[in-house]
């Protein structure tokens, strides 16, 4: 069973191990997360969860507002009433288990008991066609291709109800 719990600042190394992981450098070459910084800091507009399975960490999930985060990553024109997800497994050999489907759907479920939300994105970078594949089977929809700093990158959209 998956359970998504508060990211704190304890899992520092895990996250920083994971980060090292060649299948998670793969799919997220060019982001630094600030860790040390990030872990300690709790805006509303975001959450950052560790996924478990029967207890174990197995990955990570961060669940944005987009027009309210501060960086603007998606934009100064993002519509109101939606959300953004990042999504990894830590371990190599944790993928391929169903456990980034069950996440997955977790995270959705979060973001849509919000009443408001009408809409959640992802990213993707354009090159990891496994990603879009899976991101295809839970629901969502090529939106566009987009360059995100130095990322080539495929938008994906789910609407409220679709996944």
């Amino acid at each position: 069973m998956i359970t998504l719990r508060p990211a704190t600042i304890d899992d520092l190394p895990l996250l920083q191990h994971w980060d090292e992981q060649p299948h998670v450098i793969e799919s997220d070459p060019n982001d630094d997360w600030e860790w040390e910084t990030e872990l300690l800091r709790h805006p509303d507009w975001r959450e950052q969860l560790i996924a478990e399975a029967n207890g174990r960490p197995i990955g990570f999930i961060q669940i944005i507002d987009p027009k309210r985060e501060e960086t603007h990553y998606w934009g100064e024109d993002v519509a109101d009433n939606l959300r953004a997800i990042d999504i990894w497994i830590g371990e190599e050999s944790d993928t391929n288990k169903g456990y980034g489907t069950q996440m997955m759907r977790l995270a959705l479920e979060r973001c849509f008991a919000d009443p408001a939300v009408t809409a959640v994105l992802i990213d993707p970078l354009a090159s990891n066609k496994a990603a879009h594949r899976f991101y295809e089977r839970l629901g969502f929809q090529f939106v566009e291709r987009r360059t995100f700093g130095e990322d080539d990158t495929f938008v994906y959209r789910v609407d409220r109800g679709g996944f």
